[in-house]
């Protein structure tokens, strides 16, 4: 039998392998989950001013959705 585990509140991180020649791409990204809701988390190595310190930089945002191909859904709550 499969075991079932609680997620909540932990995450994954996997180094960008399609961070390409973009500086301003994560390093590193993953899943995350906060209280009950799965989001993305993004990660930058960081240099402080000085250059003494290496850190990390994060970014937690909503799940990437790909839009669907053809969809070409109204919204009719838009104000024109």
């Amino acid at each position: 039998m499969e075991k079932q585990f609680d997620n909540t509140n932990k995450g994954i991180i996997f180094k960008n392998d399609n961070k390409g020649t973009n500086e301003k791409a994560p390093d590193y990204r993953g899943k995350i989950n906060v209280d009950g809701k799965d989001k993305e988390i993004s990660l930058w190595i960081r240099k402080s001013n000085d250059g003494q310190k290496t850190f990390f930089s994060c970014a937690i945002s909503e799940p990437f959705v790909k839009a669907e191909k053809g969809s070409n859904e109204v919204n009719d709550n838009l104000p024109f």
